[in-house]
């Protein structure tokens, strides 16, 4: 059972949360808090496997909290969830250690396949987002810069395998291991051990930064 956490400090945002959460039979809610500050006590207390995270919140953000409940001993999984798809919240919910960015008019579906890609150490975000961050933190506009850098990732790619490059290409796409299995045609355990082997041989810490060198090397166009 996944073990949830909700912040927000809509009351009736949180009680829409939950319903949704607790349709799913291996999710459960553990706990609400309607502030960054309580947030962090409760996941500390509480030990939620996921913390599903508003932004913008009274007394501590949902930015800050983030990045103080990373930086604990034994983190949860943040999903970032908001209103607000600016870039710049998007960046720095990755930078902080989000490992997954959702708007709040994203569909039930959407919401609960976020927490169980979370809870999996996958970095899961919306399809739309994912398009902006790459359009907008992928790479500088000076063509000599993205020539010399499509050049670069090209390269890097070398040590990839046919399969792992096609990995690779769906995982920049958005997708998680399940739906990468499914594209492929190969099981859930196989689409992970390709997504951590592509990971490991490319010196990359997470699947956002995948995803931008597939997108510098030409993969995703």
């Amino acid at each position: 059972m996944i073990r949830v956490l909700i912040v927000d400090d809509e009351w009736m945002v949180r009680a829409t949360l939950r319903t949704i959460m607790e349709s799913a039979p291996d999710l459960t809610v553990v706990g609400e808090a309607a502030d960054g500050d309580a947030a962090v006590r409760m996941a500390r207390a509480l030990r939620p496997d996921v913390v599903l995270m508003d932004i913008r919140m009274p007394r501590s953000d949902g930015l800050t909290a983030t990045d103080r409940l990373v930086r604990s001993a034994d983190p949860p999984h943040v999903v970032v969830l908001t209103t607000f798809d600016l870039d710049e919240y998007v960046h720095t919910a990755l930078r902080h250690g989000a490992v997954g960015f959702l708007l709040k008019d994203a569909t039930a579906a959407e919401m609960t396949a976020a927490v169980r890609a979370a809870a999996s150490g996958e970095a899961m975000l919306s399809p739309k987002i994912t398009r902006r961050l790459l359009r907008r933190f992928a790479g500088p506009d000076d063509r000599t810069d993205a020539e010399r850098r499509g050049a670069e990732a090209v390269q890097r790619l070398r040590v990839l395998t046919g399969k792992e490059r096609e990995v690779l290409t769906a995982l920049g796409g958005g997708l998680a291991n399940s739906e990468i299995a499914a594209s492929l045609g190969m099981s859930e355990a196989t689409a992970k051990t390709h997504v951590s082997r592509i990971l490991a041989k490319l010196a990359l810490t997470n699947r956002v930064q995948a995803a931008i060198l597939a997108h510098h090397a030409g993969l995703l166009d």
